[in-house]
């Protein structure tokens, strides 16, 4: 009976310490939230203000009596926002369906296929890791310039179609499925592409969708390729077309069209991420953990 007094007194005694650090944990976690949405919740307020109202701030306000979506209206017709709007969609669905095909196929080869020399390649191929990214944009500039394909969506899309990042992600993913399911499918006369397409990818979802989202959102902030890639602005993504705007001086004048712009382009991937959140998270965890 003792003993079972002093443990309750011991962890009643315990409880108040428990409960000022869980405290100021959420305290902390709160204030640092507050930090990291605030230039979210600025550039959103910044847009809805009217353009004299905002310059007619000596001291910026933290909220808007008069909001307005005239900034809105004017972002779309004073440049081509639309435009690259819609390059950047069709840039990032086409460069994201050829990667995650190439990245599925050469996760699968080097995870499940045996040939001469696979790891020996492997190894080579997650040393390309190590090369500076400028170097490799260097090198893609000369190739596609020497092609002929500036300002084509080819040269735009050709040079981000692989990851072998994206790559090793997924084989380690497909390395933990059964090898008994493999050999159980090759009895049954089962072919390499039909045991990946049933089996495979269904059982390695959240990867895969992972990989595609994170892809996507990768694609849509692309900016020094696409940069390199195009000075015409019929092939501008929104990155670009974003940078065009201000240095065109309707962005550096027109602060709250420019804020309404960068919501307009920002909103997607907010949305791609509150959707997915939590497959991305899984699919994250489960690519790095064997066994």
């Amino acid at each position: 009976m003792s003993r079972q007094i002093s443990k309750k007194d011991t962890e009643s005694s315990a409880s108040p310490g428990k409960r000022l650090v869980k405290g100021l944990n959420y305290a902390f976690l709160a204030f640092w939230g507050l930090v990291v949405l605030f230039p979210f919740y600025w550039m959103v307020l910044t847009s809805v203000k009217g353009y004299g109202a905002y310059n007619s701030e000596y001291i910026p306000k933290l909220y808007t009596l008069a909001p307005t979506l005239e900034n809105y209206r004017e972002a779309f017709t004073a440049v081509p926002l639309a435009r690259y709007f819609l390059n950047t969609v069709l840039f990032t669905i086409a460069t994201t369906l050829l990667m995650l095909a190439v990245t599925v196929l050469a996760a699968y080869a080097f995870a499940r296929l045996s040939f001469r020399g696979r790891n020996l390649v492997f190894v080579l191929f997650l040393s390309l890791m190590m090369i500076p990214n400028e170097l490799v944009v260097i090198t893609n500039y000369v190739t596609i310039t020497n092609l002929d394909l500036r300002n084509t969506f080819t040269g735009l899309i050709l040079p981000s179609v692989t990851s072998v990042f994206y790559i090793y992600l997924l084989k380690e993913n497909f390395e933990q499925v059964p090898d008994q399911l493999y050999y159980a499918a090759k009895v049954d006369g089962t072919s390499d592409l039909k045991y990946l397409w049933k089996v495979m990818i269904p059982l390695c979802r959240p990867t895969i969708v992972t990989i595609t989202i994170l892809k996507a959102i990768e694609c849509w902030n692309s900016y020094i390729w696409p940069r390199l890639a195009t000075d015409d602005q019929n092939y501008f993504l929104v990155s670009v077309g974003i940078q065009a705007i201000r240095e065109s001086g309707f962005g550096r004048e027109n602060i709250p069209a420019m804020m309404a712009a960068v919501v307009v382009i920002s909103l997607p991937l907010i949305l791609l991420f509150l959707i997915f959140r939590k497959m991305i998270m899984e699919g994250v965890s489960r690519g790095g953990t064997k066994g």
